[in-house]
């Protein structure tokens, strides 16, 4: 008998047992002796049987797909994050013979996801960002299957993977306070995601007894440079951004009112990319390891796909990085 594109079928009638007594000695599932188990397994090793993922996925009820969510209304400028988690997400599925499958939600329209769910594509869900009163995880909760959040939330019974904003941002906050700030500005974007209101905790807990002034909502250019108006009008001493996509519309501003960093005013963020690794003068910032967040968000899923318990919460490390922009 030839071993090219050996099947299921041909194991089966080979050894004469049936198709079903295969599939349960491939996936390890299901009432089978060892003995016949055994038997299967020598055989498909001697003639070097490879099951085709289709049949091994049906063996299992699987379909070796793992969903990641990302926000389909991020501007390019964030998308830097997104594509270095998922490719910690790649790294660790490719490992374990998983495919993604890449979905969009758009603030609270989840449609996308919910049609993934619907026809049963995936055998896991990473939700990349997580929002106050979040209709992906309600959905996600709802619908039975394994997920991880890549960031932190508040309802009960989630499993969450995030960088320890927080402690970060109140740590480089605190630094900035005993550097003799006695005045900051904070522009940070969005209210409704759960790491901008993380970030603005850490700064306010930081500056805790220094004059400071809350800018949220800055999505958009023009709001980023009202905000920095606004600011240089009040003569704060230091401009913290909630991260780099905001940090780099900062320093746009800055530039083009012949503002000085750090002499004028000093610059820091809470996020650090390319966007902004080359300013000069270097900016002050928090350096977090998006690739190793989704690596980890990826290995939990997969441990849960296995019907292992996982942790509830995990946090991942983060490092301050003063430079020039607040000397």
């Amino acid at each position: 008998m030839t071993t090219d594109n050996l099947t299921i079928d041909d194991i089966a009638r080979e050894l004469g047992i049936s198709k079903t007594t295969v599939s349960r000695s491939i996936s390890g599932k299901g009432r089978i002796s060892e003995k016949t188990r055994k038997r299967v397994l020598d055989f498909i090793e001697k003639n070097n049987y490879k099951p085709n993922f289709m049949a091994r996925g049906l063996a299992q009820s699987r379909t070796f797909n793992i969903g990641w969510v990302v926000p389909g209304d991020s501007e390019m400028t964030a998308l830097s994050f997104f594509q270095q988690c998922m490719l910690g997400v790649i790294d660790v599925a490719t490992q374990a013979d998983y495919d993604l499958l890449i979905t969009t939600v758009f603030d609270h329209n989840i449609n996308g996801l919910l049609r993934v769910l619907e026809n049963h594509k995936v055998d896991g869900v990473i939700l990349g960002q997580t929002l106050t009163h979040d209709p992906a995880i309600r959905a996600l909760k709802k619908s039975g299957i394994p997920f991880v959040t890549v960031g932190s939330t508040e309802e009960k019974n989630v499993v969450q993977v995030d960088h320890d904003h927080l402690s970060a941002c109140k740590e480089l906050a605190s630094i900035l306070k005993l550097k003799g700030i006695r005045s900051a500005s904070f522009i940070a974007g969005a209210e409704d995601k759960v790491v901008t209101l993380a970030r603005r905790r850490g700064f306010e807990e930081g500056m805790d007894g220094v004059n400071t002034t809350i800018y949220m909502n800055c999505d958009r250019n023009e709001e980023i440079d009202r905000a920095v108006d606004d600011a240089m009008r009040s003569k704060t001493e230091c401009i913290v951004c909630e991260d780099d996509r905001i940090c780099y519309g900062v320093l746009a501003k800055l530039k083009k009112d012949g503002v000085q960093i750090p002499s004028q005013v000093r610059v820091a963020s809470f996020y650090n990319s390319s966007l902004i690794e080359d300013n000069q003068p270097a900016i002050t910032s928090l350096w977090y390891d998006p690739k190793a967040l989704g690596a980890m968000a990826c290995r939990t899923l997969l441990s849960m796909i296995e019907g292992e318990t996982p942790v509830q919460r995990q946090k991942l490390g983060y490092e301050v990085m003063l430079k020039a922009s607040t000397l």
